[in-house]
C-alpha cells in the first residue's frame, strides 16, 4: 500500500509523530512518503491513503494544513483519509478541554470540507527550552494552572506513543480492507 503523511508543526512534535507513524507504517511493509506542508507537499492522487496531522496553536492549525486540505478536499474525499491534531490540552485530560480540542477538529474539516475515515487527538510537548523569555513565560502559567510541569529546565512529552501505534495501525487495516473490498 502507497501512503502519504502530511504534517504542519510549529515546535516539532507533530514532526516527530509524523515520523514515528511513518516508521510503524514502513514496519507493517507499506510503501510511505512524509512531506511538511509547507515544503510543496505532493497531490494526494498519487497514494492509496493519506495521514494529515497538525498542531493546534491559538485555537487553530497549521495554515499550510489548512490550504493543502482545500486545495485538495475533493481529492481527498475520495480516498481512504485520517486527521491526527497535536495539542498540549489534550494532555490535561479536562473534560471541558478535551470538548474544546474536539470542537475545533471537527469545526476545521467542515471549513476545510474534508470528512477523513478517522480523527485522533494527540497529546503534544512543553518545550521550555526553546521558548523564547515570554512564550516560556506563558506557558509555565498555564501549566501551573492546570497542575502541570513548571520547571523550565526541561521539556516535557506528552505523547502516548502507544496510542499513536495503535491509531496507525488500525488506519493501515481500515485501508487494506476498503482497498480490498473494491477488488
Amino acid at each position: 500500500m502507497k501512503l502519504l503523511i502530511l504534517y504542519g508543526t510549529t515546535e516539532g512534535q507533530t514532526r516527530k509523530i509524523a515520523h514515528f507513524m511513518k516508521a510503524v507504517l514502513q514496519n507493517a511493509g507499506h510503501q510511505t512518503t512524509i512531506v511538511d506542508t509547507t515544503a510543496n507537499p505532493p497531490s494526494p492522487k498519487e497514494y492509496d491513503a493519506v495521514l494529515i496531522g497538525s498542531s493546534i496553536h491559538m485555537h487553530k492549525y497549521q495554515s499550510a494544513v489548512n490550504h493543502y486540505i482545500k486545495k485538495h478536499a475533493d481529492e481527498l474525499n475520495l480516498m481512504p483519509g485520517a486527521f491526527f491534531s497535536v495539542s498540549l490540552a489534550v494532555a490535561s485530560g479536562m473534560k471541558e478541554e478535551l470538548q474544546e480540542v474536539q470542537k475545533i477538529t471537527n469545526d476545521f474539516l467542515e471549513h476545510t470540507g474534508w470528512k477523513p475515515l478517522m480523527t485522533t487527538q494527540i497529546a503534544g510537548a512543553l518545550k521550555y527550552t526553546e521558548y523564547d523569555y515570554f512564550k516560556r513565560l506563558i506557558m509555565k502559567m498555564i501549566s501551573k494552572k492546570e497542575g502541570g510541569a513548571t520547571d523550565t529546565s526541561q521539556d516535557y512529552e506528552y505523547t502516548n506513543w502507544d496510542e499513536v501505534t495503535q491509531f496507525t495501525n488500525e488506519f493501515a487495516n481500515k485501508v487494506s480492507q476498503k482497498l480490498l473490498s473494491q477488488l
